[in-house]
């Protein structure tokens, strides 16, 4: 009997010894791997990172490295322009780790990810203004920010965010101008004036208010609307004296 029970306890501990060895060679090569990504990443190397930190995705979802390879997908796609990827990876980090300490930082890359989208829309009409053209992707980007700002107001993204914003703010008022000269330009006056309004109203520190202003003013008279007119003309002219 003893031998037997002894038999047992040395195939128990052979047993936890391989297992033992498995977990530090899993955790070594897991280290090994995160390593060699942050090397590439560090070196500018990003579709290489891209692959050593999918293959850990795929290796060890649920290892010690799993959120920060998480992350550090979200910025080497943004790196080399893979915004699908990008904001497929940042999708299911938020929905996995809504309260995540770095939950800030994806949404701020979100952000990022669709100006770059914008941006790329902008380079493809390189030379031409295309301010008409549907700012779907700054919208995006604006609510990515503001959503930033209203859940994370401490983050150390916030201030960049902001900034952010305003130039996106320019780039939509810009677009709502180039519909109030289309209407214009159509003697659509009323649509025109209500698109210079809105101008007014949405995007005061914009410089497109002064145009809006102007394209009020001329609607108006053309609609012989005397009195709307004198109102934007003295708005006009008070904050941009000639």
């Amino acid at each position: 009997m003893k031998v037997v029970l002894l038999a047992i306890f040395l195939t128990t501990l052979a047993i936890t010894g391989c297992s033992s060895n498995q977990d530090r060679e899993v955790r070594g090569s897991a280290n090994q791997m995160y390593s060699q990504a942050q090397g590439y990443m560090q070196s500018g190397n990003f579709t290489q990172a891209a692959q050593v930190l999918r293959n850990m995705n795929t290796r060890y979802p649920f290892g010690a490295h799993a959120n920060q390879v998480q992350l550090d997908l979200i910025y080497v796609y943004y790196q080399v322009s893979d915004q699908d990827r990008a904001l497929t990876t940042i999708d299911r980090f938020l929905r996995l780790n809504p309260n995540h300490a770095d939950a800030d930082y994806a949404r701020y890359m979100r952000g990022l990810v669709h100006l770059q989208l914008e941006g790329n829309m902008l380079q493809q009409l390189a030379g031409i203004d295309r301010s008409d053209r549907d700012p779907g992707y700054a919208e995006q980007a604006f609510n990515d920010f503001r959503e930033l700002l209203q859940r994370h107001p401490e983050s150390q993204y916030a201030a960049d965010a902001q900034a952010r914003m305003l130039g996106i703010k320019s780039r939509l008022a810009r677009h709502e101008l180039a519909i109030a000269e289309y209407y214009l330009r159509r003697e659509a006056y009323m649509a025109a004036a209500n698109r210079g309004r809105y101008i007014l109203e949405s995007f005061p520190s914009t410089p497109e208010v002064k145009r809006g202003l102007e394209i009020m003013v001329e609607a108006y008279s053309a609609l012989e609307l005397d009195n709307l007119r004198d109102d934007a003309q003295q708005v006009l002219a008070l904050n941009f004296p000639e």
